[in-house]
């Protein structure tokens, strides 16, 4: 039972993916009642809306090198608390909106705490993990995203719009609550010169006659290697080869469709006529989507992740085909269980490999020495492509049909499955040395 406090203590840190995914979950059902104008005193135009939802991956997408710098320089624990004050101003923006602008910058405001949580959370969550544990805890951040993903998608299908934006923007205190208690990271630690706290915060994460001494002579065996300017560190072989794959796997997270599917769920089972009300098949496949997460988490250990990453490209393609096919031949067919069935093939998939996965490979592959920058150089490449697809997306299916956007998520599900063949390296149970020698 020694892991439990490792355990809480990774869900405490990934408690952010919770808010994150809370926010990301939000467009979804507050689409239609902000566009009808009963959110608000004013009714933003189509394509507002679509800024609105790609302002939040711009924001995130600008925080995330920051954030690599600030966890390098001042810790992971206290940039996570610190991160408290933008986001109850993000939220008093969109609780306060009067005007389109302030969702804008509401939403950017969110976007940079979401780049600051998936850079420094899954950073903090892997530091301080056993390597029989790391693969699991690795997860932890994806499956507070997906639950925070439902949260939103079922407080959005019964509250009003006002107590929707209350209720999510409360979040970020929480998520301070849980994390004040925690020790800071011991790597963070022992390169700051510091062996002694680190020693103490890892004694309160294990349990009470562990023997730490083996980590702790890991951890300062890293730090005392023969120190490299940063520059020279990262045209590493190791690091540039990391650097390509994580990535590459960002960019394929968002162009299997993830983003553009969770950002407008409500409005594409709205045109999918599937016979229940959009907010019921939204849920469904949010509970989907989180049984699946649970799963991956159990079993990433044991199955490894190459294998659920390939699994996952192949249920997205036949998910992002079958959605294809029935926006082209089968909508005035009264078949609209086959979107629901779809949808929720699709999140299963990204949440067997895809969704967890691509977030503990970028804490895996990199040394301590460049993972900070590294981390967050991979996180701002995933918000950019998310950028990309919550913003292509409206405009692929008002031009050329949804049909046409489906198949277009369909064709990098299959590049998904190449790279992932090819391309890809297993890293399960193995120590971050190992994975080094590995991409050397």
């Amino acid at each position: 039972m020694g892991w439990v406090k490792q355990w809480l203590a990774g869900l405490a840190a990934c408690f952010s993916g919770f808010v994150l995914g809370a926010s990301i979950g939000w467009s979804g059902p507050m689409e239609k009642p902000i566009l009808s104008g009963e959110a608000y005193s004013f009714s933003p135009s189509i394509d507002d809306w679509s800024w609105v939802c790609a302002m939040f991956t711009l924001g995130a997408a600008c925080m995330c090198i920051p954030t690599g710098l600030l966890v390098r320089a001042f810790g992971r624990k206290l940039i996570m608390l610190i991160m408290l004050i933008p986001g109850l101003l993000g939220w008093a923006l969109i609780i306060a909106a009067r005007h389109t602008a302030m969702l804008y910058t509401g939403r950017f405001t969110l976007g940079a705490c979401a780049g600051a949580y998936c850079v420094v959370s899954p950073m903090y969550t892997t530091e301080i993990a056993e390597v029989k544990v790391r693969g699991i805890m690795g997860c932890f951040f994806q499956l507070m995203l997906v639950h925070g993903i439902l949260f939103s998608f079922i407080i959005g299908a019964f509250l009003k719009p006002l107590l929707v934006n209350i209720v999510i923007g409360a979040q970020p205190i929480i998520w301070f609550i849980f994390i004040i208690w925690l020790p800071e990271s011991p790597v963070y630690l022992v390169q700051k010169g510091k062996p002694e706290r680190a020693m103490s915060g890892l004694k309160t994460l294990r349990k009470t006659d562990a023997d730490i001494s083996s980590e702790m002579a890991a951890f300062e065996a890293e730090n005392k290697k023969e120190k490299v300017m940063v520059k020279d560190a990262m045209v590493r072989k190791s690091t540039l080869r990391g650097l390509i794959i994580a990535a590459l796997l960002m960019m394929l997270q968002q162009f299997t469709g993830i983003n553009g599917i969770v950002f407008y769920v409500t409005g594409i089972f709205e045109k999918a006529g599937t016979g229940l009300s959009p907010s019921t098949c939204t849920i469904i496949t949010g509970c989907v989507q989180l049984i699946m997460t649970f799963v991956a988490t159990l079993i990433i250990d044991r199955v490894g992740r190459k294998v659920l990453l390939l699994i996952s490209a192949f249920l997205m393609l036949i998910a992002n085909l079958t959605m294809g096919f029935y926006f082209k031949y089968l909508t005035d067919k009264n078949i609209g269980w086959l979107s629901i069935m779809a949808i929720g093939l699709f999140f299963v998939g990204f949440a067997v490999g895809f969704g967890p996965i691509c977030w503990l490979v970028m804490a895996e592959l990199f040394a301590e020495d460049v993972k900070p920058i590294c981390a967050s150089i991979v996180g701002t490449s995933g918000w950019v492509f998310a950028f990309v697809v919550a913003k292509l997306f409206p405009i692929l299916v008002k031009e050329f049909g949804s049909a046409v956007a489906f198949w277009v998520f369909a064709f990098f599900s299959i590049v998904a499955c190449i790279f992932v063949i090819f391309f890809v390296p297993e890293t399960k149970g193995k120590t971050l040395d190992e994975i080094q020698g590995m991409l050397s």
